[in-house]
């Protein structure tokens, strides 16, 4: 068991290595790096599990293994097969335990039915178990205050899950699966609910707009937040808000219109980031 930990966190760091995530987690100090790492590790291993494409139940039994784990912790006994380095982020931090069952709960969400068009308040709650409750974990990390740290996690997880349903509406839909809200898309005239169907619609850009819209008012909500918290606990969170921002602005400039080119973050764009974050 204990190969199989560092395996599934050997996995995780070649994943995150390169990133918009890694980048930003390189300016945090070792300790808090660490520790960000294993919530990392923690959210790719459950993610891992939800979009393996296997067996529901045998999906559900690894997730439920993940809950157990996370209730064993948090009364005091031994998991079965969490990292210890997760146990002692968790005491060292006071990480809460809603968060990371929020997060199990998120991806239950996309094993126990195919997510196909929900509706706002359905992708509102999908957002915030997948997105924000990881921003709660890491808040509490980077030594935001409570308030600011719970507010700040809601609108840039939800600014980030967003431009990331925005950007992968081509690789969700080769799953069967389509985030874009019912409303939005009943909004357009389309009521199909096959994904493929969906993202080759000609007005598909009008659908997406009140997504990007929301995107970008979630942004400017985090950086009002960011503003007012000392620039040591947020310059993480700045590079991130900062990296997507740029994607969101990217997706907007391409348009929806198939075929659509992948969009990724610039180099310039993460370097001015972090630029910005390591100055005074």
């Amino acid at each position: 068991m204990t190969q199989q930990i560092e395996q599934m966190e050997s996995q995780a760091r070649s994943r995150a290595n390169g990133s918009s995530f890694y980048a930003a987690m390189r300016i945090l100090p070792p300790g808090q790096r660490q520790v960000i790492f294993e919530i990392y590790s923690f959210c790719r291993a459950v993610d891992d599990i939800a979009d393996d494409g296997g067996p529901r139940d045998v999906q559900l039994a690894q997730l439920g293994q993940w809950r157990a784990d996370i209730d064993a912790i948090y009364a005091g006994a031994p998991p079965s097969s969490a990292p210890r380095a997760l146990v002692e982020a968790i005491q060292d931090f006071d990480l809460k335990r809603e968060d990371f069952v929020a997060v199990i709960d998120g991806m239950e969400m996309d094993v126990v039915s195919t997510i196909r068009a929900p509706d706002w308040a359905t992708l509102d709650i999908y957002c915030d178990r997948v997105a924000s409750a990881v921003g709660r974990l890491c808040v509490r990390v980077f030594g935001v205050d409570e308030e600011n740290g719970v507010a700040l996690a809601h609108h840039l997880g939800r600014a980030l899950q967003l431009t990331n349903i925005l950007r992968d509406i081509d690789e969700d839909a080769g799953i069967g699966r389509l985030y874009l809200p019912r409303e939005a898309l009943q909004a357009v005239g389309i009521v199909t609910t096959d994904p493929v169907g969906i993202i080759a619609s000609p007005v598909i850009g009008l659908a997406c707009a009140p997504v990007a819209a929301r995107a970008e008012q979630h942004f400017l909500w985090a950086e009002a937040i960011m503003a007012r918290c000392p620039a040591r606990t947020v310059r993480t969170p700045g590079v991130m808000a900062g990296a997507y921002r740029s994607i969101l602005k990217r997706l907007i400039a391409r348009g929806w219109q198939a075929p659509r080119a992948r969009v990724r973050l610039r180099r310039s764009s993460l370097l001015w980031s972090l630029l910005r974050a390591a100055l005074p």
